[in-house]
């Protein structure tokens, strides 16, 4: 027997009614910000990713030769190809450019809960402006959308790289080694490589930018960003301990968490980048987020939220010799929009009521020759158990 590859999932239909009722929903609020659907390749170019995050991300990544001897990868993530799409087609358009996407993404990395090889991502990218406005909008929608999908529980966390790279700078510890130390939150490391960390650790336990003593002019832009959302009535927490361990992420970053998943809380991510040089197009300024659908659901899961049931099909069952005329039913239900499944097993009545029944169908249309000679069908009500005869014609008009 062949199983499936490690960190990789099965999803079973009622799995797939769940994750295509969320997908649809994020869909629709993405949509209402005025943000539109792009889509990219999911093999790019290796140079995409190490570009963007150097060597040592191939170590976790999908990467193979094709048969020209061509560099590629899985896409790890989905901001750079986005990025390297706005490059090629998209720098001469007006701003701001506002786009959204959904699709697998791949890591090579341990499984572990809510963490897998193969994971699904919905963000966007704000192109064109990095107006206080602008940024709060963005930070409001990823909030929208966890509690607009029926997320209780959520916290949205503010930081500031500039600011976060400043005080560091003036503590002498400004590295990119001591950024990845703080964006995998281990103190342990940190304690070792910061010598003013009872400073440091006073820094990031700041919750009002009024108690920064040193002068950031980058203060005034991000009280302006909180402004803007308490006028979109979006609860916050400053949290300068938000860091980014790649030098292209600037000003404003925000998380979300959902409390109830545990060490592995976070479920979005975002803020603002520089990349877009980096790919050789024009400096534009740029920010989005991305949040981790797998972990969502899951978060969903946890809090014991209700899903909507998938409405299920009509039945159609038939004495022996009707087959033709359950296919006329069918065929005439289907043209008016219903969900229509049919025997085709060729079983006896009470063994398509029966099976009927162990799939949770409701009603239950009976082909019969008696009734089928009156213009008539059986219609059986599977919660009731109720039988009635109805006229062929008037089935379009039932609710069923």
């Amino acid at each position: 027997m062949i199983s499936k590859p490690r960190g990789t999932r099965d999803f079973t239909p009622q799995e797939m009614q769940k994750r295509r009722w969320l997908e649809t929903k994020m869909r629709e609020i993405f949509e209402k910000y005025g943000y539109e659907e792009i889509s990219t390749p999911t093999i790019e170019h290796l140079e995409l990713f190490t570009l963007k995050s150097g060597e040592g991300i191939i170590e976790e990544t999908y990467a193979f030769e094709d048969k020209a001897g061509r560099k590629l990868a899985l896409r790890p993530e989905l901001t750079a190809p986005v990025m390297r799409f706005y490059v090629e087609k998209f720098q001469m358009e007006p701003k701001p450019l506002k786009f959204y996407y959904f699709g697998n993404c791949f890591r090579y990395d341990r499984p572990q809960k809510g963490r897998y090889r193969e994971f699904w991502q919905f963000g966007c990218e704000l192109i064109g402006s990095n107006k206080p406005e602008a940024i709060a909008e963005l930070i409001t929608m990823a909030y929208d959308i966890l509690k607009e999908i029926g997320l209780k529980n959520i916290v949205l966390r503010i930081g500031n790289l500039d600011i976060l790279r400043k005080f560091l700078d003036s503590i002498g510890a400004n590295d990119a080694e001591i950024m990845r130390l703080i964006d995998k939150k281990d103190f342990d490391e940190l304690k070792k490589k910061i010598r003013n960390f009872e400073e440091f650790e006073k820094f990031i336990n700041i919750k009002d930018l009024d108690e920064l003593k040193q002068d950031y002019k980058e203060i005034d832009k991000m009280k302006e960003v909180i402004e803007f959302l308490e006028e979109f009535s979006v609860p916050y927490n400053i949290d300068l301990s938000i860091a980014r361990g790649l030098e292209y992420y600037i000003g404003i970053v925000f998380e979300i968490d959902a409390p109830k998943l545990g060490a592995e809380k976070q479920i979005c991510g975002g803020g603002e980048y520089s990349l877009v040089p980096l790919l050789g197009g024009k400096s534009t300024p740029t920010a989005g987020f991305a949040i981790g659908f797998d972990r969502t659901l899951l978060a969903l899961e946890m809090e014991g939220f209700k899903f909507v049931e998938v409405e299920k099909p009509i039945y159609i069952a038939y004495m022996h010799g009707m087959l033709k005329e359950a296919i006329k039913i069918a065929k005439m239900l289907r043209k008016e929009g219903m969900k229509v499944e049919m025997d085709l097993m060729r079983r006896s009545i009470s063994k398509s009521l029966d099976y009927a029944n162990r799939k949770g169908i409701k009603k239950v249309v009976i082909v019969a020759p008696e009734e089928w000679e009156k213009g008539k069908v059986l219609i059986k009500d599977m919660v009731s158990g109720k039988q009635e005869e109805i006229d062929i014609e008037s089935l379009k008009n039932q609710k069923m």
